[in-house]
């Protein structure tokens, strides 16, 4: 009798907490940052996530760093950037 197993790396997905933002006037909006590893089609990862993001909740700003080498860590000045001028930050990885 032969016994098959069906095995499936992916693990079930927790529910997410709706985030609501305050905003208090018309300038008030998400100050987003981007951080592109430098890998092939990062880039275009967060440009679709910016469009995405920009349907659903209002930006203010946008800052963008990359990375020198996806291997190494983000330069100390450009670290320090996204963490004055960003309320969040989205990291993509690609191939």
């Amino acid at each position: 009798m032969a016994l098959k197993l069906r095995v499936s790396p992916e693990a079930p997905v927790a529910p997410a907490e709706t985030i609501q933002l305050k905003q208090k006037g018309p300038a008030a909006g998400l100050r987003l940052g981007f951080l592109d590893n430098s890998k092939s089609n990062a880039d275009h990862l967060l440009r679709f996530l910016a469009e995405a993001a920009g349907e659903s909740v209002p930006i203010r700003t946008l800052v963008q760093e990359r990375k020198y080498s996806a291997s190494k860590p983000l330069e100390p000045a450009a670290l320090d950037k996204l963490a004055q001028e960003t309320d969040f930050v989205l990291s993509a990885m690609a191939d």
